[in-house]
């Protein structure tokens, strides 16, 4: 997947609800269980765009145990927050332990990887300079 604003090669579904509006509700629960049911999920890895704004995406990032998502960087800034299971982030030479309800920030421009350690799903939320 990739950090890149224009970036659309992640959408392989319609969305059923508007991803960018005034007012957007989710229920993360019901959508990491729609992931899970999608033939993309047998690969071990599965996401939805959530929210999408000109200068903000809201991303469902689902991965089975030992999958990763290999190192890049991103021109945003992101946060990652880890909805359920264990993920580890390695940044900049150092490591995060990221289990159910921890957060992380990285400013732009930080390589980053991400190893999911048991079947997890997270948000990644990026943000991209005016």
């Amino acid at each position: 997947m990739s950090d890149a604003p224009d970036d659309d090669r992640g959408h392989r579904r319609p969305h059923t609800q508007p991803m960018a509006a005034p007012f957007l509700e989710l229920d993360l629960m019901r959508e990491l269980e729609q992931l899970h049911g999608e033939p993309e999920w047998t690969s071990g890895q599965n996401s939805r765009t959530l929210v999408k704004f000109d200068d903000l995406r809201i991303v469902l990032m689902a991965l089975r145990a030992r999958a990763r998502v290999p190192g890049h960087q991103t021109k945003g800034r992101i946060s990652i927050q880890t909805v359920v299971g264990h993920i580890v982030v390695r940044a900049e030479g150092r490591t995060f332990d990221l289990r159910s309800g921890a957060l992380l920030a990285l400013d732009q421009g930080l390589s980053h990887d991400v190893e999911a350690l048991e079947d997890s799903a997270f948000l990644l939320t990026i943000a991209w300079p005016a």
